[in-house]
């Protein structure tokens, strides 16, 4: 049997090559795979087009996975610099990128990026809309919408993120909420502005059925965008958020329904309290379908170190059920990211992921851990570097003020309490003084 996605041919126990990569990587049997796939719980982003990727799986049960955004600005034009963002990225082992570009015609560097990536490439059509119709918001039709979306499943794009539960109920929520920073989504924000200044419903939601038939044509996963995701831990679980939510949980099913593998995006700002009702909420509403989360941050004041406030709130929401956390960097919420702050999101957005891989019990998670434990009582310093998540940095900050004796460091010295108690336990006498 010929089958359109990979949900429609779990539905009917075909077993894909990229179900079988996903299985071997999360080290479990293809036919639990597949399950999850046929139930929606699981979603393998793979576009027919994206010949280089390899693939990843996002959900129930496996490993928590990680994006990275970029992408030119108006302000920021050179695609040199963004493909070196994506080399580090995939150096780095990261699942997703998305190209988040939204200025001018972008097609030709989303290509080159989808011909390079073995990782997942996401995009926000929203974003793409103005530039590529060359047509100011107010002048393009529901139609020239689908247009976009129809562009970027042809080029190759695994997830595009469509902001269809902004619809009219919505935005009523939203508008009778009042809330203190109001709609920080970009993509919610055009849609807004466009559905105020025509009148209209969201095409997205208007449409849906035909933006479902394009996305299963190539099978591009559907990541349900959170227009009203709150940008303030003020504004977090909100009746605009909720509202949003209760809509994304119906496209969700219609999605299935049409064998189209969906994620539903999540907030955010959020204060700690509440990050674990919030997932138990999404996974309720929306199916337990796989839940993509942007932090969330986890306080609003620490502009230059947000890639901390993010990782904190990733690791609480990953270890509540979240599936996918979309990296932040120190940059958020000042400019675009260069090099040195994409690394800083990367290796947070990895620690959260990792440290909620433990707390959820996945299998094999700790494996590492113990292996970087056991080489620290050895005092294996080389060993140690290799299982650390950036060597490099690991291995500089140990040689930057390296110690007399290798088989301590520089912060205890012959103290080292590693030190001491291998001899000890090596029948070995402990002395200082008389050592040189």
């Amino acid at each position: 049997m010929e089958y359109k996605t990979q949900m429609q041919a779990a539905k009917n126990g075909i077993i894909t090559k990229e179900m079988a990569v996903v299985a071997a990587k999360e080290g479990l049997d293809v036919n639990i795979i597949r399950e999850k796939v046929a139930k929606g719980v699981v979603a393998i982003p793979a576009n027919i087009n994206h010949k280089s990727l390899s693939a990843e799986g996002i959900g129930e049960g496996l490993k928590t996975k990680i994006n990275v955004n970029l992408g030119i600005s108006g302000d920021c034009k050179d695609y040199t610099v963004e493909m070196d963002k994506a080399k580090m990225a995939i150096k780095f082992g990261v699942e997703a990128i998305m190209d988040l570009s939204n200025y001018g015609k972008t097609n030709t560097f989303r290509r080159q990026l989808i011909d390079y990536s073995t990782a997942m490439i996401g995009t926000v059509p929203m974003y793409d809309a103005i530039g590529y119709l060359e047509k100011d918001l107010l002048d393009i039709t529901a139609k020239d919408f689908l247009k976009v979306v129809e562009a970027h499943a042809k080029e190759g794009v695994d997830f595009q993120t469509i902001h269809a539960g902004i619809n009219k109920r919505a935005v009523e929520a939203f508008k009778r909420q009042g809330r203190l920073t109001n709609i920080v989504s970009r993509g919610g924000s055009l849609l807004f502005a466009w559905m105020e200044m025509t009148g209209n419903e969201n095409p997205f939601y208007e449409y849906y059925d035909e933006v479902l038939e394009i996305l299963r044509e190539y099978d591009v996963t559907i990541s349900l965008g959170d227009a009203l995701r709150p940008g303030s831990i003020h504004d977090s679980t909100d009746a605009g958020q909720i509202a949003e939510l209760i809509e994304l949980g119906d496209l969700t099913k219609r999605a299935w329904e049409k064998d189209v593998q969906v994620m539903v995006e999540g907030p955010g700002h959020m204060a700690m309290n509440e990050i674990a009702a919030n997932m138990t909420i999404q996974k309720r509403l929306c199916h337990n379908a796989p839940f993509y989360v942007l932090g969330p941050l986890v306080t609003d004041i620490a502009p230059g170190y947000d890639h901390i406030t993010s990782a904190i709130g990733g690791a609480i929401a990953a270890a509540n059920g979240a599936d996918f956390l979309c990296y932040v960097t120190p940059a958020e919420h000042l400019r675009l990211p260069d090099l040195s702050d994409v690394k800083e999101g990367i290796i947070a957005s990895k620690i959260a992921a990792h440290a909620a891989d433990i707390a959820k019990g996945i299998p094999n998670a700790r494996e590492i851990d113990n292996k970087m434990s056991d080489a620290r009582r050895r005092v294996d310093w080389e060993e140690m570097f290799s299982y650390a998540i950036d060597p490099d940095k690991t291995k500089a900050y140990f040689e930057s003020t390296p110690p007399k004796d290798r088989h301590t460091c520089s912060m205890c010295g012959k103290m080292c309490a590693m030190r001491t108690t291998n001899k000890i336990l090596a029948g070995e006498k402990v002395e200082f003084c008389t050592e040189k």
